[in-house]
């Protein structure tokens, strides 16, 4: 075993060898990473559970509110900046280790009080020292940085070399990494296969979503995102839990755990409300499930990401030929983009200590190269948030859908948008039919894909099992 449960944290050697390999990469200057800190609910006091910025946890794995690291390539110093409990603190909280022990468990044996990183940061400035730091995404760091820096925040412009950097390190997933990811995986298909057998006519999503909920605590185990629970597969991102599950609805279930490591899951299933599928569902359940198949196969070092989405995307459009909703040469709505009137989203992303691993550092540094940017402006691959070419160690999500939206079909029938290759009579027998997705989570070999965690049931015949 290569962590402690009790501590929260890997062995310190990890910690250790991380930032030697961050520091060899940025090669001079001083790297600075803020921590998160409590965001106030409605009041100070009051707070929303903390989580701990993701590279911070990467490279230094304490989970304290307020603090800062600086590793001084030249001075060869690791820091941290940030203050140990008063007394008053401890009448309230109560005695915990000190954050000079939590630092010492990733290697860190300077420990410094957080008003003087300052002092420090405005040393290095007037040596005419780079200070490299990463997009900040909390108010309260932007202000920090706009203090320390002493600049406008409009003029905070984050390193490239250190996004750079960061991003190709921990794509990269380590062995133990792995074991995490697989332990997040392996809680969310136990919440998977609960909602599926305990899901009946007459109930509300939200005692769904409440069900996801205890039994992720039970685990002692985190959400990684906010869970979509929903009979309205069509809505993407769909929160509203408020609807009655009725008989001929489907369920999309998207939910995922997080370790107390902060290693997320993210998997997706959609299964009838009743017992077995309608003829209608199964049809479009079984395109969505080839497009999930073939995109997974095609998974493999050297691959090119964009590629795998518009195979999937390809299958789709063959799958919606065949029942009439669609028509013409499958390569060509795709080159048009005609799938995106059913597919509108991206076919997956990287996953590891976030669900939408490192997004916070911009998708054009994490899913894509300088030379083949991110395309921002097409309808549907504007969504896609990883294009580039496949490395051994990623870890990658497969989330084929089909969405049926009125207001989007509406639109484009309103434009006469594509009429050569849609066949919009036909689909009007399809307009309340909701949306399918089906997801799941691997890792990058060295010549192929390995499925994450155990396997959860993704057949008609195996859902179809656990519904009876």
């Amino acid at each position: 075993m290569t962590y402690k449960d009790l501590n929260g944290m890997f062995s310190a050697e990890t910690y250790q060898n991380r930032r030697k390999i961050l520091k060899k990469n940025v090669s001079s200057g001083v790297i600075l990473l803020l921590g998160n800190i409590e965001n106030p609910i409605n009041f100070e006091h009051n707070t929303y559970p903390f989580r701990q910025d993701s590279s911070f946890l990467y490279y230094v794995g304490v989970r304290e509110p307020r603090l800062a690291a600086v590793f001084d390539i030249e001075e060869n110093l690791n820091i941290v900046f940030g203050d140990e409990l008063r007394l008053e603190d401890l009448v309230w909280k109560g005695r915990q280790e000190t954050l000079r022990e939590k630092c010492s468990k990733s290697g860190i044996i300077e420990v410094r009080p957080f008003h003087l990183l300052v002092d420090y940061i405005q040393l290095v400035l007037k040596k005419n020292r780079k200070v490299h730091y990463l997009p900040p995404y909390q108010s309260h760091n932007k202000i920090l940085l706009s203090q320390l820096l002493d600049i406008p925040i409009a003029e905070i412009r984050s390193s490239v070399d250190l996004i750079e950097t960061v991003a190709a390190q921990r794509s990269v997933k380590e062995a133990q990494e792995i074991e995490e990811i697989e332990r997040a995986i392996q809680v969310s298909v136990d919440m998977h296969l609960l909602v599926m057998q305990m899901t009946k006519p007459g109930m509300k999503e939200y005692e769904l979503v409440n069900a996801i909920q205890k039994f992720a605590a039970d685990q002692c185990c985190p959400l990684a995102y906010p869970p979509i629970v929903t009979i309205h597969g069509e809505i993407l991102h769909n929160q509203y839990r408020q609807h009655t599950i009725k008989s001929g609805d489907m369920i999309l279930n998207d939910s995922g755990a997080e370790t107390a490591l902060g290693y997320a899951a993210d998997l997706t299933r959609t299964f009838p409300v009743d017992r077995s599928f309608t003829v209608q569902q199964k049809e479009i359940y079984n395109i969505v499930l080839k497009a999930f198949t073939s995109a997974r196969n095609m998974l493999q070092p050297g691959t090119r990401f964009k590629d795998v989405h518009l195979y999937a995307a390809k299958t789709l459009v063959e799958g919606l030929i065949e029942l009439g909703i669609m028509r013409g040469d499958p390569e060509e709505a795709v080159q048009n983009h005609v799938h995106t009137l059913f597919f509108q989203c991206g076919l997956g992303h990287l996953m590891g200590l976030d669900v939408h691993d490192m997004e916070d550092l911009g998708e054009q540094y994490v899913g894509y190269t300088a030379d083949e940017p991110k395309d921002t402006a097409t309808f549907g691959l504007k969504s896609l948030r990883l294009g580039k070419a496949l490395c051994p160690g990623y870890v990658v999500t497969i989330e084929p859908g089909i969405y049926i939206i009125p207001d989007l079909i509406d639109q484009w029938k309103a434009e006469k948008r594509h009429e050569s290759f849609i066949n919009y009579a036909t689909l009007e027998r399809y307009r309340n039919f909701g949306g399918i997705r089906i997801e799941d989570d691997f890792l990058i070999t060295t010549d192929s894909y390995r499925l994450l965690g155990p396997e959860l049931a993704n057949t008609v015949e195996e859902i179809e099992g656990m519904r009876s």
